[in-house]
């Protein structure tokens, strides 16, 4: 895989992610390219490490786009607790 396909795999994927998960995701565009890399490789282990590589090919879209709604989650879950944790008055839902 070239590294123009890596960079348009994450992208879409990460788009769809942040399509999925409700709410105000205050990423830019390098976050979602993160957010899908990143969201991909994790989809593709745990898909790996439940089904095995032979029949996770079937639907390898499906697998990152879990992982990077997964990976979007985390990611969120750590903000808003970072935001706690400075003293932030307001709360954050």
């Amino acid at each position: 895989m070239s590294i123009i396909e890596v960079i348009l795999v994450g992208l879409i994927v990460g788009a769809v992610a942040r399509l999925l998960v409700p709410g105000r995701n205050p990423i830019g565009i390098l976050g979602t390219l993160g957010i899908g890399v990143g969201g991909s490789f994790l989809g593709w282990w745990i898909g790996d490490a439940l089904i095995g590589t032979r029949a996770l090919r079937a639907h390898p879209w499906l697998w990152a786009i879990g992982g990077a709604v997964l990976l979007l989650l985390l990611l969120r879950s750590f903000t808003s607790r970072r935001k706690w944790l400075v003293g932030s008055r307001r709360w954050h839902w």
